[in-house]
């Protein structure tokens, strides 16, 4: 099935999404508590049923309740216990990098499985600490479905810091709670440096503390035993999700922004510091981030080392700005749900666009409009979001295949698009 997505002007208050990242930690930091936590502000994503559903398998009893927003009673186990010996991943990074690790509380066999790209996502470091600590597992040539069943052992850990930092939040959920003390050693530069921060902030606030001395985010110190306790906790909105509406205001809309966080330690409120230094102005008031008017905005080199999940949006901003914009570092986004360099670049530049792929990132050169054209999400939600952005200035109406895509992170994403203005035909 496709869409049409007409080329109108969107106008209006959006209230932004909760932050998919933190309802992924704090789901999973309170199934380890021992009684009840009560999570609000969550949308049942795709990935957000993926973990909730997970933890049900572990034991865990979580109850649903809807208002404008779910609402998530968690009764948590000391113990986990497994109800389900396959844990269906789906399509959730997140959820299978977060909770592989938690084989070890079970001392049974499970098996994790996915869908689609997630089946192939490289698992490397958890394989090595496999080897190394001869843990039994089986995988399809590297890929999933994953056997798995023993028992980690505190001590000491090392990680390559190029790779997703995943894995590092993985470890630090279930090192806690061996006995014994543990550390994790970064090799080389550590990369989403943000991520990290949300684990350890999430950790936190649940009574679990990890050691990064001087920030320096080279080691990790984890002292064992530790107890997770109940706590109520309210999820903030996501930054990755408010610079699709960030992005639609400053290209010619006019969207008002509501429910983010001026202090979020979220790697993406990047989104910020890049379209100020593109010479955009913002200011918070109230419960509100207000875009002013600037039809002048210049391009710029973009490292996106701590904040990849931009690209796909930044990719639009920067068509629509003036210069030419340079995005670096953006290697990882290869292996996503889509190659997101790959997929970004060749559907804007069938509706006109002039962006150059290389290795690691984008050239983009500016256009004054797009393109009426044929486009796809290569099942990709951060793709399907952002095209839907570009045809707000597109001279005609865009046909986009692989629209459900939106459902793995922002599945009122066309809801909201339709409430501001825009028009979709299915």
């Amino acid at each position: 099935m496709s869409i049409e997505i007409k080329s109108n002007k969107l106008k209006g208050t959006v209230n932004i999404p909760p932050s998919k990242s933190l309802s992924h930690r704090a789901i999973i930091a309170a199934s380890l508590c021992e009684g009840e936590s009560i999570i609000e502000n969550i949308i049942l994503s795709d990935d957000i049923k993926a973990t909730i559903n997970a933890m049900r398998s572990f034991g865990v009893e979580i109850e649903e309740i809807k208002g404008e927003r779910y609402k998530l009673i968690i009764n948590g186990k000391k113990k986990l216990k497994l109800i389900n010996r396959t844990i269906d991943c789906f399509e959730s990074g997140s959820t299978l990098r977060f909770l592989i690790p938690f084989f070890t509380l079970l001392n049974e066999e499970v098996t994790f499985t996915g869908r689609n790209k997630l089946i192939e996502r490289p698992l490397d470091p958890y394989y090595k600490i496999f080897d190394k600590q001869k843990i039994n597992y089986k995988n399809n040539s590297g890929k999933l479905p994953l056997k798995i069943i023993g028992n980690l052992k505190s001590g000491i850990y090392e990680i390559d810091g190029d790779i997703s930092s995943q894995f590092i939040t993985g470890l630090m959920y279930v090192l806690p709670l061996l006995n014994g003390d543990s550390q994790i050693i970064i090799n080389k530069k550590l990369e989403s440096k943000s991520y990290v921060d949300l684990t350890i902030d999430v950790l936190k606030k649940f009574n679990i503390e990890i050691e990064n001395k001087n920030n320096e985010y080279k080691k990790f110190k984890i002292k064992g035993n530790q107890k997770y306790i109940k706590r109520n906790y309210k999820v903030e909105g996501d930054y990755s999700q408010a610079a699709f509406w960030i992005t639609a205001s400053l290209i010619g809309n006019d969207v008002l922004i509501k429910g983010l966080n001026e202090n979020s330690i979220q790697g993406d409120i990047a989104i910020l510091k890049i379209i100020k230094d593109m010479g955009a102005k913002y200011e918070f008031k109230d419960d509100f981030l207000i875009l002013k008017k600037n039809n002048d905005l210049k391009n710029i080199e973009i490292d996106v080392n701590d904040c990849p999940d931009l690209v796909p949006i930044l990719t639009v901003l920067a068509s629509f700005s003036k210069g030419k914009c340079k995005i670096i570092n953006a290697k990882r986004l290869r292996i996503k749900e889509s190659d997101r360099l790959k997929a970004i670049s060749s559907e804007i530049n069938v509706l006109g666009g002039k962006i150059i792929e290389f290795d690691d990132g984008l050239e983009i050169y500016p256009i004054n409009e797009g393109l009426k054209g044929e486009v796809s999400s290569f099942n990709d939600h951060r793709i399907a979001m952002a095209l839907a952005i570009f045809a707000t200035r597109v001279n005609g109406n865009i046909i986009l295949s692989g629209e459900n895509a939106i459902n793995k992170s922002y599945p009122d994403f066309y809801k909201d698009f339709i409430k501001l203005g825009g028009e979709i035909n299915v």
